[in-house]
């Protein structure tokens, strides 16, 4: 399976579209997309910087998780940049603190930072605390945090040179993949992270984006997670049956999936065949089919989930061909959409797509 052939690429900044489905960029802000026809009208013991922000009546805030680096940096300078107060989160305090600073150096001074550490529910509930005394609300939250759960064997010079090599994305994709690994420990603790964690942390944020006049909530995922990857029909039936599916069924699915990969047997029940990629690509499917849920039980919010496209960061050894500008713009669409619109919907980069 090559990586490039399952994502969407853009080589540029999106520009003004005509689709009836495309984000259109400002002219006067590059790289953060404004408008979206259907979403858009068409006219505690983490470290914390106490600086003060207005009051949340004042502001719409926004948290970010895996803020410090990459597209999470992005994500919230563009939120930041937009008129948000932004609480940025992530593990290691130092860097995140250091993110913080470089965000007030470019002039954004309503940025905070509290640790997060996503796959600990009591991480969770301090930062939900903090949010709830500092804000009293939270009216958009980006669930950004991730991991590939693979060991790249790449040097820096290899990819500097395969990148100047003149061979096409494809190519590259499968360069690596040749390079790559994964244990069965980091499969389990990927999907620890990417679905378990998102779920962890929104379930503890969800009272207080409820809160909001017009919360949101955007999952980042992947192409890798549509459900064309999954051979067995029972899996591929479940992960569709958003009318019955429950988040206990998806955590059920999580443990199977560990259970088959331990015994290296993922064509047991037809998880997707990469044995490289398969925790990856498991664990965002169910980060998809968690969001139509969490869309479908709260309808008063909007949640909807997002692929940015084949980004240049550390996962991919910087090996992607869309800066972490260009990938962060289409989380910024959604969390600065209009009031009302789409819920429940997959936006693979400028479209609205399906989740097969």
């Amino acid at each position: 399976m090559s990586f490039a052939n399952d994502h969407q690429y853009m080589n540029e900044p999106p520009v003004c579209c005509k689709s009836a489905n495309a984000i259109v960029s400002s002219p006067t802000r590059p790289y953060i997309c404004t408008r979206l026809p259907l979403l858009f009208s068409c006219a505690g013991s983490g470290k914390i910087m106490e600086e003060a922000i207005p009051k949340p009546s004042e502001k719409r805030v926004a948290l970010v998780t895996g803020g410090n680096r990459g597209m999470g940096f992005e994500i919230c300078r563009q939120l930041a940049s937009s008129g948000l107060a932004v609480v940025l989160t992530a593990r290691d305090e130092k860097r995140g603190a250091e993110a913080v600073d470089r965000l007030r150096g470019l002039g954004l001074p309503d940025v905070v930072f509290h640790q997060l550490e996503i796959t600990e529910p009591a991480s969770a509930a301090r930062l939900a605390d903090f949010v709830r005394n500092k804000f009293g609300k939270l009216d958009v939250l980006v669930n950004n945090a991730g991991t590939m759960g693979v060991t790249m064997e790449v040097g820096e010079a290899a990819v500097k040179e395969i990148m100047s090599s003149g061979k096409d994305q494809n190519e590259i994709a499968e360069w690596l993949k040749q390079r790559t690994t994964q244990s069965t420990q980091q499969g389990e603790e990927c999907l620890r992270i990417n679905y378990h964690g998102t779920k962890k942390v929104t379930e503890a944020l969800l009272p207080l984006v409820l809160s909001s006049a017009d919360g949101r909530i955007i999952n980042v995922t992947s192409a890798f997670g549509l459900l064309r990857f999954f051979s067995g029909e029972e899996l591929r039936r479940e992960l569709s049956g958003i009318d019955t599916l429950t988040k206990r069924r998806l955590d059920e699915l999580s443990a199977l999936f560990v259970e088959d990969l331990k015994r290296g047997e993922l064509g047991r029940r037809g998880w997707p065949a990469d044995r490289v990629y398969a925790a990856y690509q498991a664990s965002k499917a169910l980060v998809c089919a968690y969001t139509r849920i969490l869309a479908r039980e709260n309808a008063g919010l909007r949640v909807n989930c997002v692929h940015p496209g084949y980004v240049e960061t550390e996962m991919n050894c910087n090996t992607g061909n869309l800066t972490a500008a260009e990938g962060a713009s289409v989380s910024v669409a959604v969390a600065l959409a209009e009031r009302g619109g789409v819920t429940g919907a997959y936006f693979d980069r400028t479209e609205m797509a399906s989740f097969v």
